[in-house]
This record gives structure tokens, C-alpha cells and sequence, in this order.
């Protein structure tokens, strides 16, 4: 860092200032003719390094005549200063062209050819678009991990891109850099955790405790003194005594937080799942952290004041307003064979006393063998057999034997009721997975830690009270006027006074009301794919990365 500062130095202080007037020909030539090769099919490569945005340094140089942008050596010291601590963010200095960046560095500091600055400028704006186009919309592309992403951000059309060089030219690239950041607070606390973890692990991180029996409060154990420093490293334990091996009530306190801060039930036993989460290495929580500064990249810009976040890995539903949590419940989420996509849509309307038209997907898997396992169980399920065109049928007149293995030509729907598999309201949003948001019989599953049960749906532990506040009309829908319709078990659709935004998401990082940071379980196994992205080399992604474009 001491050497780049000296660096910095020589550079603003050096005429580099009193060439431009003597070479504006040369230099205007020179742009040019690297600009041209930008558009070649071999491309353009400064210091070995490609240049990448081929739409917008042409148009950008283009509009400027082929002049110079970086004239403001306060905008090339801030640039600068944001590549070597983009770390922060969970990027990589290098995909923004760091060493080749600081060659040219050393080479425009004294008496620099035309070509030379050309190409530094070119360089530094590449290093500009790189960096702002991952800030804007995350390094890694969505839509190449999951075809069904409905999320798309583009960094909006050429002429707002263009509008960069004026941060360029009045030496506010630091603000531009800090704009194009996610604003969200959860943003913010997962860079501040980022950079805790990481000091964790330049002091070594936390060693392992080994694997063994399950340790219970009051037990000796000869573990317990790794536990406790365990704990220490990670600040769960602040206890003075790390050796003694007797696992007391102050150790036990420090498990409790651990395991509240990991997802896991906080019940003060150090048992098979607590164990693997206290041995998981700092470099991993690290590597996590990066990757869902990843997915806030993606989805965090432009969110409405108002909406539904269904957090799949968290199993829980928030309703945000004025861009504050206003209420939350437990939740049930789809098994990791049948996982809940992550996509977003509208809540329109709520429906009172539901059928539920079984999906193809559970009819082929699970109740087509469920009949032919059990002729009642049907009538057991309060089920009926139905035609395309909603005509009853009677089951004993279907030779079951042949299904599921023969394409099924009916309907099956359960009436509404107690035990119907969408319980008494569900909330209806469009779109193409079949999947919404809705009440369950299956009531004691919420008491379990992980609660990843459903066939893909969102099952919520208060769904009456979610109405109301969606409903919003404490005279016409309060909560006796809900409980009076679902008295009548007569299907009633009532559409929301405004439709509300719901965001199906995917966090494996969350932070609880005290700040601490939470590590959840990777129940689908998507975060490999991330970090994987994000070690790859730069590249734009394949679509659009300009809005219209």
C-alpha cells in the first residue's frame, strides 16, 4: 500500500499536464488508433491486458473528439484507491486490470510518450466500466445458474453510461463508485462482516474441535477447552477461563449464541451438527460472505418501498414497508428434490377456503402411487376425480393400474377444508412454477429448526394475520370478518386494495435484530456455483448488459 501511495505521488505531481497542449495531435491520433482496434475481431490488449466494454469506449472517445478523459488526477488517485480496496466488496483488483494499471503508472509519471498516455487512458476507463458494471449487477450472470431468473438489471442505456466521464471530469469518481453500490443496509453489515472474518483469518482463523461423542452441559470432556477457545476467536465466549474442561454454564451460553448465529436449534448441545458447523474454516464463512454480496448485487438496486420477501434458506416470510420489517413468520419451504425457486411477481389477490387442483409433478410422484397403493385414499384425502372440463368422475370406473405410468387424462382436486393441503388461505401471485404462498394443516412442522418440507410452495405459520395486513381494511377484513368466510368452507377470492411485490430469494448470510452475523445452512447447494463465478476471469456476460441494447 506504501508503494502505491508513492506512486500516486509522482504521478500527480509530474507535467504530465504540460505534454497534453504540445502532442494534442499526436495524442488524438493515438486514441484513435487504438480505439479502431477495439472494433477488430483480434480486439485491443494494453499491457496484456484485454480491453473489454467494446461498445462504450468507442462512443465515449468517440463523442469527445479523441481527446484524453483522465485529466482530473483526482479521479485516476480515486479510481485507483477503489480497485486496491474492491476486496471489501468480495471482488477481485485484478479483473479490474490492477498490475498493468500501475506499470503504465510508472511509465506516464515522467516525460510519457503519446502513446503511452493513450493507452493508460483507454485502460483506466476500461478499469471504470469493468468496475461499475460488477457493482451495478454482480460479476456473475443469474440466468446462466438458473434459467427461470426473472430479476434482469441491465446498467441502463449508452447515454446514461456515457454520463461517467463527467464523474471523470469533476473528480468524483468516489461518489459515482458509492452510488453504484446496493444502498441496502444488509449491504453495508455484510462488508463490515466481510472485513471482521478476514482479520479473523489473517490471525489464523479458530482451530477445530474433534469430532466425538455429543458433549452436554455438566459433562467433563477433554474437548471442552477447544470449545471454549473455539468460541473465543469468534467472540460467542468472553469467559477469562479457556481450560478448564467441565462444560459450565457460561461455555453453555457461548453454544447457544453459536449455534442461534448458525441456524441452528439452540438447545446448548455440542452434538454431530454442531460439531461440523464450529470446524467450518473461516475461509469458508469468507467465501460465503462473498457470495451473497454476489446475490445483493444482483437484486438489491431499484427495490419498491413496499413488498414480500420470502428468504428460502432463512425459511421465513418478512413483509417490508417504507422499506422496514413490519412482520414476520416462520415458514416452510420446498425439499431440496423440489426446491422453491427464487424469482419475483405480484401478490394480486388471496383466496379464502381454497381447492387445490393437484400439480403434474405431485400427481405423477406422489398421488397417482398413493391410489394405487390405497383405493380409500381418495375419499381419505377429501379428493375428487375430475375431467378437463371440471365434469366429476367416478374413481371406480378409472383402471388405476395403468397410472402413473400411462399419461394420466384427468384432474384431481381436493375440496376445501381443514386438511386440504393449502389449509384455509393462500395468496395468489402469477407465474409459471406453480408455486405461491399459502396456509398448511401441517402445523407442528414449524417447532423444527429446518423447515424444508413442501413440494416447492411457501407454507406460512400465520396466515391470517399476513391477510390482514395485506388486505388492509381493519373494517371490511378484519380478522373475525376472515374467520367468519372461512366458517362458510365456501371458496372466495379477494383481490389485494394495491397489488404487493413478492421476492422469492435465496440468502445463506442474515443478520439478527442485534447485528451479529447469521450463517445459514446451503439446504440446495447453490453457493458453489457463485463462488466458482466469481473466481472466474472478467468477462460480460453473453445477453445484454446495456439497457435496449
Amino acid at each position: 500500500m506504501l508503494q502505491f501511495r508513492l506512486l500516486l505521488f509522482v504521478l500527480l505531481v509530474s507535467p504530465v499536464t504540460s505534454l497534453f497542449a504540445d502532442q494534442v495531435a499526436d495524442l488524438g491520433e493515438e486514441i484513435d488508433s487504438l480505439v479502431v482496434q477495439i472494433g477488430t475481431t483480434a480486439g485491443l490488449r494494453i499491457q496484456g491486458e484485454e480491453i473489454s466494454s467494446v461498445i462504450v469506449i468507442p462512443a465515449l472517445y468517440r463523442e469527445r473528439g479523441y481527446s484524453l478523459l483522465w485529466t482530473d488526477q483526482n479521479s485516476i488517485r480515486q479510481l485507483l484507491e477503489a480497485i486496491h480496496t474492491i476486496d471489501a466488496d468480495g471482488l477481485d483488483p485484478a479483473d479490474y486490470h490492477l498490475g498493468a494499471l500501475e506499470q503504465l503508472q510508472q511509465q506516464v509519471s515522467s516525460n510519457p510518450a503519446p502513446r503511452q498516455l493513450a493507452e493508460f487512458d483507454i485502460l483506466l476507463t476500461d478499469s471504470l466500466v469493468r468496475l461499475g458494471y460488477h457493482l451495478m449487477i454482480g460479476k456473475v450472470d443469474p440466468v446462466e445458474l438458473d434459467q427461470n431468473w426473472n430479476m434482469d438489471k441491465t446498467v441502463g442505456d449508452l447515454d446514461a453510461v456515457l454520463e461517467m466521464a463527467n464523474a471523470v471530469s469533476n473528480g468524483t469518481v468516489d461518489q459515482l463508485l458509492e452510488k453504484l453500490r446496493p444502498q441496502a443496509p444488509i449491504y453495508t453489515r455484510m462488508k463490515t462482516a466481510l472485513a471482521g472474518y478476514r482479520r479473523l483469518a489473517g490471525e489464523g482463523g479458530w482451530l477445530p474441535v474433534a469430532n466425538g461423542p455429543t458433549i452436554k452441559p455438566g459433562m467433563n470432556d477433554p474437548r471442552v477447552p477447544a470449545l471454549r477457545e473455539r468460541l473465543s476467536v469468534s467472540g460467542e465466549f468472553t469467559g477469562a477461563d479457556r481450560q478448564s474442561s467441565v462444560y459450565d454454564e457460561a461455555l453453555e451460553e457461548g453454544v447457544r449464541l453459536f449455534q442461534r448465529r448458525h441456524g441452528l436449534e439452540a438447545d446448548g448441545i455440542v452434538g454431530k451438527g454442531t460439531l461440523q458447523a464450529l470446524n467450518v474454516p473461516v475461509e469458508k464463512r469468507i467465501d460465503q460472505l462473498y457470495v451473497n454480496l454476489e446475490r445483493a448485487r444482483w437484486i438489491l438496486r431499484d427495490l419498491p418501498e413496499d413488498y414480500v420477501l420470502v428468504d428460502i434458506a432463512g425459511f421465513n416470510v418478512r413483509l417490508v414497508r417504507d422499506r422496514n420489517i413490519v412482520w414476520e413468520t416462520r415458514a416452510q419451504v420446498g425439499k431440496p428434490y423440489r426446491k422453491s425457486p427464487v424469482f419475483r411477481s405480484e401478490i394480486t389477490y388471496l383466496e379464502i377456503n381454497p381447492t387445490w387442483t393437484v400439480p403434474p409433478t405431485i400427481l405423477r410422484k406422489d398421488v397417482l402411487p398413493a391410489i394405487k397403493r390405497n383405493t380409500g385414499y381418495l375419499q381419505e384425502k377429501n379428493m375428487r376425480v375430475l375431467d378437463r372440463q371440471g365434469t366429476p368422475v367416478d374413481p371406480a370406473t378409472i383402471d388405476w393400474s395403468i397410472y402413473p405410468g400411462t399419461g394420466f387424462p384427468y384432474l384431481i382436486r381436493q375440496d376445501p377444508g381443514s386438511h386440504n393441503a393449502l389449509g384455509r388461505i393462500k395468496f395468489m401471485f402469477p407465474n409459471k412454477h406453480l408455486v405461491y404462498l399459502h396456509d398448511t394443516p401441517s402445523k407442528s412442522l414449524f417447532d423444527r429448526n429446518e423447515r424444508a418440507f413442501s413440494s416447492g410452495c411457501i407454507r406460512i405459520e400465520n396466515p391470517y394475520e399476513f391477510a390482514e395486513l395485506l388486505l388492509d381494511d381493519p373494517k371490511q377484513w378484519n380478522r373475525e370478518e376472515i374467520l367468519n368466510v372461512i366458517d362458510t368452507n365456501k371458496t372466495r377470492s379477494v383481490s389485494l386494495p394495491r397489488p404487493i411485490t413478492v421476492l422469492l430469494l435465496y440468502w445463506t448470510v442474515d443478520f439478527d435484530e442485534e447485528g451479529n452475523t447469521v450463517f445459514k445452512q446451503d439446504i440446495y447447494n447453490r453457493d458453489a456455483a457463485i463462488l466458482g463465478g466469481l473466481q472466474q476471469p472478467f468477462r460480460f456476460r453473453s445477453r445484454p448488459v446495456l439497457g435496449g441494447a
